[in-house]
Formats: C-alpha cells, structure tokens, sequence
C-alpha cells in the first residue's frame, strides 16, 4: 500500500511539475529562415504572390513523390489558395492561402521590399498557423534578394501544444529551409530580366490559316530585309498560284535568335483553309509535336523524309508542303500572353525575354518548340512615299502563346485595369527608350512573328 502512494505521489509531482512547465512556456511559436537570391526583386515576389509554382519548389514533394495538388480561389494575391493530399501520413493533408500582399505588384520595384503572408491549414499543433514571407533588395549593387521565411504559430492555454514548441525545428523548419533551396533552383531557371513596367494581358487568339517560308540572315536590318523580301515574294508567288488571297501585313515567325544569325520563317495568313495542291483538296490543321515512338521513329528513315517533302504532303509537325519553300500550317489558334512594345525592332527579342520571365514568375505554361511568341507589327515605318523612315516609332503586339487548360482569364494588371503606356508615355520596359539586352541587334523591320514552327 505504501509503494501505492509513492507511486501516486509522484505522479501527482510529475503532472504538477508539467502544468507548471507547460505554463512557464511560451503561449507562441517562431522559427525563420533566411536566404539570398540573385534574381529581380519583383520575379521573387511574383512566384510568393501566387500558388501556380509551389508544387515546383515545396519540399513536401520530396517527402512524398504521390503527394496531389489542388488550386482553387484567385490566381495571384490575397485569395489564392493551394490545398495538397498526401500518401504518407507523416506528411498529412494542408491548405495554404495568400492573406496579403504589401506593397501591390506595381508598387514592389520602386519599394524595393515587401511581404507575403500566407494561411496554414494542417495537422501541425497550433493555431492561427501562418508563413511570412519578406523579400527585401539588397547587395552592393542591389541586384541581390534577401529571402526571410518565417512561420508562426499561437498555442493559446493549451498545454499540450505549448509542449509542441519544442519540436519546431522539426517539420515547420524543415519545409522552409529545403523549399527555399528549392526555390533557389527554380529561380536560376528563369531569365533575369526586369518586366516591372510592362503591362501584360491574357487574350483569346483565333486560329488562322498562314502561309510561310523559312530563313536565316545575319542579325542586321539590311540582312533581315533583305531575306524577308526574298521570302515574302515567293509566298505572294504561291498565293496567286494556288489562287488564295494574302489577308494580312508580313508577319515574322521567329525560330532562333542567335549570337550572329537570325533564324525565322516569313509569314501571312490567307482566306482559304483548305488548298487544292496536285489537284488534291489538302486541309491546313495546326502544327503538332512531333511522335516520340520508338517503332514509329524508325519508319522515318530517308526515302519516308524525301516523301514528305512532296507538294500536298505534310511534314513531321503536321504542316503541309505547298511548293517549293512554301509551307502552310493553322496558326495563332489559343490563349496568348500578350504585352505591347513601341519604338525600334531592337526590343523585341527583350521583350519576349520579359513575356517568358513573367509565364513562369506566374506559373503559365507554354510549349517554346512548337508554339513560339509572335509578334504583329501594328505601326509600319513609313512616310506617305512609301519610303522607310522612322523606325523608333514603329509599334508591336507581342504574343506567348499559352498551353494548359487551367490557364486564368485574365492577368493581375487585367484586374487592376491598368493599361500599356504609350509611345509619347514614360517608356515601358521594352520601349524605344529602354535598353535592349546586350547582344542585341535590330530585328527586322517590318517583324510581326507568328507562332514558331519549329523545324
């Protein structure tokens, strides 16, 4: 009976000297960690401000490779949400959502920092879970990013999950430390480029039948016209041949844009979508990846590849061969990412630099080998003779076209209603006044590049 009471006794000790443990506890929980990116301080802050990207770089990936998922609500800022499944139950389902965002996204370049809070809902201990996230510009040069991911956690008069506190460095350090390395890689793989002042736009592009002819020149204005008008006069050639109208100004479909050779196919779309070649209705469809089966792979041999390259036939992306260089192929047709650029063709190849940074900053896909950006040329350099002049004040459209089916309909700046400057407007980035990238040369001047149809 005696040893009873002891053991009773002490339990009362331990359970005493545990409520006054629990008490003396702090009734929150913090842990941060830190890391320099050096990347734009606005691309940094684009992928926190939306969800589209965090499956790319959450460590819950790693610890559970069958781990599902979902977005739901707005796609970028307060709203956004993220909710995951996972396999493992040491892991455990969650919810993520954005609850604000300080400064907006127009505002965060010139702040030079800002920050990101998000809601947690999971299994961990706790309440009123959240991450936040503070980006600030720093370095000599101010071209570094200093990361700050805290999490933050109230456990109220809950003892037991006062006693929780001390294993926050376990699974909420964790997450924040590996994603962060994960963040890091994601990053460098996005062109560092500032898209700051640019004011892009999410439209419906209808599909439109083209005709086209392939060719490189060197990165000159000269050069580029000169292989232009080459191409132009053989698809104007074909057109009166096959008896088609030519609907549209030149348009330039850009391939490659190399160190020294510009590689690209001269476009313009036409009013028929199906040609009579050989005497033979051949329909224009759009172009297709090409097949990645081994066993259809190998019947592709030279006398199949010498075939193909007949009049009616169609190529391994589904373009048909009209004559000679000319090909056809349906166009345009989808979402695109579009911004707008004015002064010299100098700018375009930056300003699609910008359009790519900003897909991936905002998790839009697109396919850069078959559906490449293109560009419409909206004002010509031309004075009433005809005589080429003016090509600082020549205007562009620039279009990414977008793939996926869980695309939004419109683009942060579409909601806020802002819209493109002007040419007699401060510059946006990409204008007349604005640098190119280094390594640069005029593009072409009478550019307006369609989707690349790559070879």
């Amino acid at each position: 009976m005696t040893r009873l009471l002891e053991f009773i006794v002490a339990l009362v000790i331990v359970a005493v000297l545990g409520v006054v443990v629990g008490v003396a506890m702090p009734s929150t929980g913090h842990v941060e960690r830190e890391m320099l990116i050096s990347k734009d301080l606005r691309q940094v802050y684009d992928v926190f401000s939306n969800f589209r990207r965090f499956p790319d770089y959450t460590v819950l990936r790693s610890f559970d490779s069958k781990v599902q998922f979902e977005l739901s609500g707005k796609a970028y800022g307060p709203g956004a949400k993220i909710a995951w499944k996972a396999s493992d139950p040491k892991v455990g389902d969650g919810a993520l959502e954005i609850a604000s965002i300080d400064p907006g996204f127009a505002q965060i370049s010139d702040a030079g920092k800002g920050t990101i809070v998000w809601n947690l809902d999971n299994g961990w201990r706790g309440t009123d879970k959240k991450f936040t996230i503070t980006l600030e510009r720093t370095g000599r040069s101010q071209k570094l990013v200093k990361v700050n991911w805290a999490y933050d956690v109230s456990y109220g008069f809950n003892l037991v999950n006062r006693f929780s506190n001390l294993y926050i460095h376990g699974d909420p350090d964790a997450l924040i430390q590996f994603s962060l390395s994960n963040l890091q890689n994601l990053m460098a793989s996005i062109p560092n480029i500032d898209y700051s002042k640019m004011v892009p736009s999410i439209v419906e592009q209808p599909a439109k039948p083209i005709l086209f002819v392939s060719t490189t020149a060197p990165r000159t204005l000269d050069d580029v016209d000169t292989a232009s008008d080459k191409a132009m006069a053989e698809i104007q050639a074909t057109a009166k041949k096959l008896g088609v109208n030519i609907t549209s100004p030149r348009i330039t479909i850009t391939t490659n844009w190399g160190d020294q050779n510009y590689t690209f196919d001269v476009a313009a779309e036409i009013d028929a979508t199906t040609l009579k070649i050989n005497g033979q209705d051949v329909e224009i469809t759009a172009a297709q990846r090409p097949s990645l089966d081994p066993a259809e792979a190998s019947t592709a041999a030279a006398p199949a590849a010498a075939e193909s390259a007949a009049p009616g036939s169609k190529d391994k992306l589904g373009r048909v061969v009209v004559d000679g260089n000319v090909k056809a192929v349906l166009a345009f047709g989808g979402k695109a990412l579009k911004a707008d650029w004015a002064g010299t063709g100098a700018g375009l190849p930056q300003t699609r630099q910008m359009l790519e940074a900003y897909s991936q900053t905002h998790g839009y896909k697109y396919d850069d080998v078959v559906f490449r950006a293109y560009d419409i040329q909206t004002k010509a350099p031309t004075n009433n003779h005809g005589t080429i002049e003016g090509y600082d004040e020549q205007k562009f459209e620039i279009y990414l076209p977008l793939q996926g089916d869980n695309l939004p309909e419109q683009t942060p700046e579409q909601e806020a209603g802002l819209k493109p400057q002007t040419l007699d407007d401060a510059a946006p980035a990409g204008s007349s006044t604005a640098p190119a990238p280094a390594g640069t040369a005029a593009a072409p001047a009478e550019a307006a590049s369609a989707p690349t149809l790559a070879k």
